[in-house]
């Protein structure tokens, strides 16, 4: 594997660094009330400099998750068996670690950030960008048909709604433990019914 080079290496830490001062600006202020130049000046850069590296301001938050975006696709390019097993022991696998993908998390920096993801309507528009990309990338790790195209799209909603309501119920109080012993059988049962409509991919 080759070792990034210097350049490289500072302009990854130039994007996390402002990525990071804009989302902690956006939780102590709101999304809304912060402007880009104030963004800019925090991060000691001038406006043009950041919109090279986030030509939107929606861009500062989702660079958190931008790694999230092929994740699926990478799962069945890297799987050793069918694509639906090797999601589904994915999906299970991150309930057990309480990764927040999954929506098992009680983290307080995590739940905050999911807070500002889902109560900001500008991002909530802009997330239905990013699970667009993420079926373009999920079909085409499944072959790139319209039977791939149609499969991504029923894997990466069953992901979504299977994450949304771990965490509305951890929001609305339940224990994480009680939360993850259930969204286990709920994750099973989930890939089970797209293994039955997917056979293709099972």
């Amino acid at each position: 594997m080759t070792t990034p080079g210097l350049r490289a290496r500072k302009k990854q830490r130039m994007y996390e660094t402002v990525s990071e001062i804009a989302i902690r600006l956006f939780l102590e202020k709101g999304y809304d009330a912060v402007s880009v130049a104030e963004i800019a000046a925090a991060a000691d850069i001038s406006k043009p400099t950041l919109f090279r590296y986030f030509p939107a301001k929606e861009d500062l938050v989702f660079h958190r998750i931008a790694d999230h975006e092929d994740e699926a696709a990478r799962v069945v390019r890297e799987g050793r068996g069918a694509p639906l097993e090797s999601l589904r022991r994915n999906f299970l696998d991150g309930v057990e670690q309480g990764d927040p993908i999954t929506g098992v998390s009680d983290h307080p920096a995590v739940r905050a950030f999911c807070d500002l993801l889902y109560g900001t309507p500008a991002l909530v528009a802009r997330l239905h960008l990013h699970l667009e990309r993420s079926e373009e990338a999920l079909a085409a790790a499944l072959g790139g048909d319209l039977d791939a195209r149609l499969a991504a799209g029923q894997i990466i909603a069953v992901r979504r709604i299977l994450a949304q309501e771990n965490w509305r119920r951890i929001g609305a109080g339940e224990p994480v433990a009680e939360v993850r012993a259930t969204a286990l059988g709920d994750a099973e049962r989930a890939f089970d019914l797209l293994e039955a409509a997917l056979p293709r991919y099972s």
